[in-house]
């Protein structure tokens, strides 16, 4: 009778384990992935705002690209003619 009684209660904890895995599990999913995007924001509020001058208002601003001369004169590699030998 012991045996049978502990039985039961095992089953029934494994099952009351089960269902409360059910209901909290997506719960604690949701927790975690808030957090995590509250971390994420932070870190890149930080970085957001670096470097940046505060615009006046109506004032276009353009930034081009420094103009980049090449060297022609520049030496790239060595040139290796290969022959086939029979």
């Amino acid at each position: 009778m012991v045996v049978l009684q502990t039985i039961l209660v095992l089953i029934l904890v494994y099952y009351g384990i089960k269902l409360l895995a059910k209901w909290l599990a997506p719960k604690l999913f949701n927790y975690a992935v808030k957090k995590t995007q509250e971390r994420f924001g932070q870190q890149f509020g930080q970085y957001q705002d670096f470097g940046k001058e505060p615009d006046d208002v109506g004032e276009t601003t353009i930034f081009k690209k420094p103009f980049k001369k090449s060297n022609p004169s520049k030496k790239v590699g060595e040139y290796i003619d290969f022959e086939e030998i029979d």
